[in-house]
């Protein structure tokens, strides 16, 4: 197992484990809710029977009914509204928010028509027949009860991501310089031999040594000097110049052809017309060998590959076709992390690095922008024209 598929994993672990939270915390505060709830009915109900006791003891003067009256004002939580059989209103108690209206007429009709929305009425029958219903609705306090683990959970969440953020960017910085270091540190250590060969080569010379042989030692030498400044430029802002891109991807390409497999066939198509682009040669050229020899591998050494140049009005597309095994959708963003390889040999370092020279080192993207087992993969790189 990888490192992506592990990270995969990790993060549904957590994801997992983070519904589970909220599931139980909802359903642990649902709960609460519900008995207040039906404590809140109950004192309604007690409410109802108090009134129903002060009725049925009015007639008696020698009955001292202060208790029942207690009971009464100490409900200071309940909204409650008593009607009479028309629904006319007899009396309210515990609505805060009519000292913040106007009409209070319409406020009370709203809130009774709430309240018959929310809970069924208690009936208080009377003696001549006639009936007053008490309607009530949910306290402030177990409205707040009911939201208040969704603000926690969102609170929560916003931490986590906040948090995950910070993280990551701190993460990524590090790895920058981790980046950058051993880069440079290879193109320090690459020079000291290569200079020592440069010399050894001019000896060969007075040697008088094979020319062929001498030739073929320069055009290695050449290309560690290549490498050598590849890796010189990482971490700095490498210099750019203007070149006709079509041409050069061209000239790139032809260098390329003569060392990789000759059954793969390269195709070149570009605009008739010039189209510059602000590019530092060395660090794009390896760019494209990156990915062409990405494409031979994934072709096993038989195949096609196709370059095409467009010009748009202020952008220049290249576009990098392949015929091999290609990518799964799921994968398109992962091929240019680090350390991703689906060979048993590599780094998995290639697309990386073509992705940071490409947006870090000259403002442009890169992505794959097809793939398909039956007709290959094709990569898109876009740049800003000058």
């Amino acid at each position: 197992m990888n490192i992506y598929n592990k990270k995969f994993y990790w993060k549904l672990a957590l994801l997992v484990s983070a519904i589970l939270i909220g599931i139980s915390s909802l359903w642990y505060t649902n709960t609460l809710v519900d008995k207040l709830r039906e404590k809140e009915k109950s004192n309604v109900e007690l409410w109802h029977e108090t009134i129903v006791a002060i009725s049925n003891f009015s007639t008696q003067t020698d009955c001292d009914i202060t208790p029942l009256f207690n009971i009464i004002k100490n409900n200071r939580t309940v909204p409650v509204i008593l009607v009479d059989q028309d629904n006319n209103i007899i009396s309210h108690r515990n609505l805060d928010s009519l000292k913040l209206v106007k009409d209070e007429a319409n406020y009370l009709q709203e809130e009774l028509a709430e309240m018959k929305l929310q809970n069924e009425p208690i009936t208080i029958p009377l003696s001549n027949n006639n009936k007053n219903y008490i309607y009530f609705k949910d306290s402030l306090l177990l409205r707040q009860l009911k939201f208040y683990p969704f603000f926690q959970l969102a609170a929560v969440a916003i931490f986590i991501l906040i948090a995950y953020f910070a993280f990551s960017s701190a993460r990524k910085a590090e790895q920058n310089q981790v980046w950058v270091g051993m880069a440079k540190e290879t193109a320090h250590q690459l020079g000291t031999p290569l200079s020592s060969l440069l010399a050894w080569l001019e000896v060969l010379r007075m040697k008088d040594v094979d020319e062929a042989t001498i030739s073929e030692i320069q055009k290695d030498l050449t290309r560690l000097e290549t490498i050598t400044e590849r890796f010189s430029k990482i971490g700095s802002r490498p210099d750019l110049q203007a070149v006709d891109i079509g041409e050069t991807v061209a000239f790139f390409i032809d260098y390329l052809k003569t060392r990789v497999s000759q059954k793969v066939h390269f195709e070149v198509n570009k605009p008739e017309n010039s189209v510059y682009v602000p590019v530092n040669l060395s660090l794009f050229e390896w760019v494209i060998e990156n990915i062409c020899k990405n494409a031979v591998d994934a072709m096993n050494g038989v195949g096609n590959i196709t370059i095409k140049v467009t010009d748009r009005v202020q952008f220049a597309y290249i576009d990098i076709t392949d015929t091999g095994k290609g990518i799964p959708k799921s994968k398109f963003k992962t091929v240019f992390e680090p350390g991703f390889t689906s060979k048993k040999r590599g780094w998995g370092l290639g697309l990386s690095l073509a992705k940071r020279i490409i947006e870090n080192y000259h403002d442009g993207k890169i992505f794959v922008k097809k793939s398909d087992p039956e007709t290959g993969t094709t990569f898109r790189i876009v740049l800003k024209k000058q």
